[in-house]
């Protein structure tokens, strides 16, 4: 299934039903009595986070939704019948703007949040409503409300405890495969990976955290550069950042430069995403020529007072100490948070 993480889509609720003017045939009753019923209201649009979803594709192929409107009121006091409110099953951690202002409405941040986003028209009353002592004959009903519309932005952000964070082709997807049941496409040239992949991890214990492997991002990204801004918004929701580098001589990269580079994106992105927690990680310690390059790297960022977790994705050399190391940390900040 293709990913897609924006959408514009078109809501329209349905206007109520009309009241009715009626009138019963009665014997000294004038005109026999007004029994004209109400209109019934008109259905709701209602976005819900789904977590049996994970992509907005459904939008793209149907983006404008509309309810219909309630039925009108009859004769003999019978109401119209109230229209059906229409459901939109989105991904949870999907926030939600006004097209045209940019003003975010609401975050679905949670499996089952639920938000109306174009409520349904009341329906009117019928003249048996307006019955009074001094008007025992009303002639006059209500009309049903219209509906509302309006046009919505739909984006998604990926839910999840910890995110992978790394230049493309670092190992991120192998990580996520060998520790997680997710089966990400795996393969040795930039962007293999143009979709975020969750996996739930269970590591040893009574606790379990879900693993997102976010597609590579370059310097720039923060400007649009390369996936750019598409893919930094779904580290946004994540607690905890896993750093993954690349000892790998052969690439031509400086482990240390992409650490480097890769924090200058997020903090020209976000000062509050530069500030999150990060675990540090020299991938690939099973080619040969990586122990020189282990030794400087984590000579360097000790300076800084940056612990290091050597591993081999491929091999799961190290893969059980990282986890430790990521459960430990993810039931830290829990405790932080709760105090």
């Amino acid at each position: 299934m293709k990913f897609v993480d924006e959408a514009k889509i078109f809501v329209e609720s349905g206007g109520g039903g009309n009241g009715c003017v009626s009138f019963r045939r009665e014997k000294y009753v004038p005109k026999g009595g007004p029994d004209g019923g109400d209109g019934g209201n008109g259905g709701s649009v209602v976005l819900v986070a789904d977590s049996s979803k994970n992509t907005l594709i459904d939008l793209k192929f149907k983006p404008q939704i509309r309810a219909k409107r309630g039925q009108h009121g009859k004769g003999s006091n019978k109401h119209g019948r109230r229209a059906e409110d229409v459901f939109v099953h989105l991904p949870p951690g999907c926030v939600i703007s006004d097209f045209d202002t940019g003003e975010v409405l609401v975050d679905l941040d949670r499996p089952g949040a639920q938000w109306t986003a174009a409520g349904g028209g009341r329906g009117g009353r019928g003249n048996s409503r307006f019955m009074t002592n001094a008007d025992k004959a009303p002639t006059y009903c209500e009309e049903g409300q219209p509906g509302e519309q309006r046009w919505l932005k739909v984006e998604l952000k990926t839910l999840a405890d910890v995110g992978l964070l790394g230049f493309p082709s670092v190992g991120k997807s192998t990580l996520i495969a060998a520790i997680s049941a997710a089966r990400p496409k795996i393969a040795a040239y930039p962007f293999t990976t143009l979709s975020p992949n969750l996996g739930t991890v269970y590591p040893e214990g009574e606790h379990s955290f879900v693993v997102a492997d976010i597609p590579g991002i370059i310097e720039g990204a923060s400007e649009g550069a390369g996936l750019g801004l598409r893919f930094l918004r779904h580290i946004e929701r994540t607690r905890l950042l896993v750093h993954i580098l690349d000892l790998d001589e052969h690439t031509g990269r400086d482990p240390l430069a992409d650490f480097d580079a890769l924090n200058a994106e997020l903090r020209a992105y976000s000062e509050e995403l530069a500030q999150r927690p990060q675990i540090v990680v020299a991938n690939k310690i099973d080619i040969p020529a990586a122990d020189e390059a282990l030794r400087e790297l984590t000579a360097a960022l000790n300076e800084r007072g940056i612990n290091i977790f050597p591993v081999s994705a491929k091999d799961s050399m190290g893969v059980e100490a990282l986890l430790t190391a990521i459960d430990a940390r993810l039931q830290e900040m829990e405790r932080e948070h709760e105090d």
